[in-house]
């Protein structure tokens, strides 16, 4: 039986949890409910002071996950936003979303990365 590919990958440096989705463009199957109790329970347990998105390779954000990143700005949590496609970066701009949040363009590690230190 084949394992399936977890969707987040998550992981820390420094003060920032990082939410990542491995490169890969799945965010349309993902169901948001789901996610938003999985990182509300995340922000909780490593009492998260930012929480970023690599958005690395994903070119379109699902409505439901708008709301959940501005929702997650309500908890008193930083909410940064990493490397969007222009699309994206188009829609946080239309719906001022980037007032909320800040977003870059960045290198993030990966945890391989960091297992190579």
């Amino acid at each position: 039986m084949v394992e399936a590919t977890p969707i987040l990958e998550v992981y820390q440096v420094g003060p920032t949890t990082i939410v990542g989705f491995g490169g890969r463009d799945v965010l349309d199957t993902v169901n948001v409910a789901v996610c938003r109790d999985e990182i509300l329970a995340l922000i909780e347990k490593v009492k998260c002071e930012i929480l970023a998105f690599d958005l690395t390779g994903v070119t379109l954000l699902p409505s439901g996950l708008l709301g959940l990143l501005t929702s997650i700005t309500k908890t008193n949590v930083d909410v940064h936003i990493y490397n969007p496609s222009e699309d994206i970066q188009d829609v946080l701009e239309t719906t001022k979303l980037n007032t909320l949040m800040e977003v870059h363009q960045v290198e993030v590690p990966t945890p391989s990365d960091e297992s190579k230190s």
